[in-house]
């Protein structure tokens, strides 16, 4: 099984302080640390345990613009994937989600890939990069995947819905899933696994590698634009009740009363 996993760089929320910048559209991008994006750890770990059950390959890719989301590949490549290729060129800086989607087509349609992961959603952004390249793909696409079972040329997939429930479905392939976090546990990467893949070659394909129309993506094909980022007024803060057990139900209903949520 021939699986590709498209895998992004974000801003790591736990190492930086998120501040926005003086235009109010975006945050302050400099001096920030960056990582893989959390969820796509889960969809590559999902593609490694696939394959090593059915066999095949893993191939990560990205859209990114220099060295350090090369990075990200080989970090995904130390993890266990194969392969790890670079989707990079200036075309591309100011892609919207359906730009992303665009690009990620073109590359995909070069190859011959039975399944496309992506992780549940971008830390930074959406989830509908996902959807869109299943829909371009004309390929079927579950979301919220919990459990993948290899049956032959189908999946059979159970994925969140609603309620806290879930709903099992049969799935053709070739197809496109975003993985849902806690389906598997991502195994550790460390500094030894880098290493040896510190000297991989990471192929880069730009817009006319791909073959793209560079008027469709990037900021002159984005359809969603950022206008405005701003905090949250803040509420009142939480009232201590003080008291043992019955003072503390006894004042809760008398505010719940006031409230109106008692009659």
């Amino acid at each position: 099984m021939e699986i590709l996993v498209c895998v992004r760089r974000v801003p790591d929320t736990s190492e930086n302080e998120i501040q926005l910048n003086p235009a109010g559209n975006d945050i302050e991008r400099d001096d920030l640390v960056y990582s893989i994006n959390e969820p796509d750890n889960y969809a590559v770990e999902e593609a490694l345990q696939m394959v090593a059950k059915a066999g095949g390959t893993v191939t990560v890719v990205t859209v990114g613009s220099d060295d350090d989301d090369e990075e990200v590949l080989r970090r995904e490549m130390a993890m266990g994937a194969n392969h790890g290729v670079l989707l990079s060129d200036e075309a591309f800086d100011g892609s919207d989600g359906k730009g992303i989607a665009i690009i990620l087509k073109a590359f995909v349609q070069k190859g011959k890939y039975d399944l496309i992961l992506t992780g549940v959603q971008a830390e930074d952004g959406g989830a509908q990069v996902g959807g869109m390249l299943a829909a371009m793909l004309d390929y079927p696409f579950a979301s919220l995947v919990n459990s993948i079972v290899v049956d032959g040329g189908k999946l059979k997939v159970s994925r969140e819905i609603e309620g806290g429930n879930k709903e099992m479905n049969e799935i053709d392939l070739p197809c496109v899933l975003s993985i849902q976090t806690g389906i598997n546990e991502p195994r550790y990467v460390g500094m030894r696994g880098i290493r040896q893949v510190a000297s991989v070659e990471v192929p880069t394909f730009g817009a006319s590698d791909l073959g793209v129309d560079a008027s469709a993506v990037g900021d002159a094909g984005a359809k969603v634009k950022r206008m405005d980022y701003f905090m949250p007024a803040l509420g009142k803060g939480a009232e201590m009740l003080q008291g043992d057990r019955a003072e503390v139900i006894a004042k809760l209903i008398e505010l719940m009363k006031a409230k109106g949520g008692l009659n």
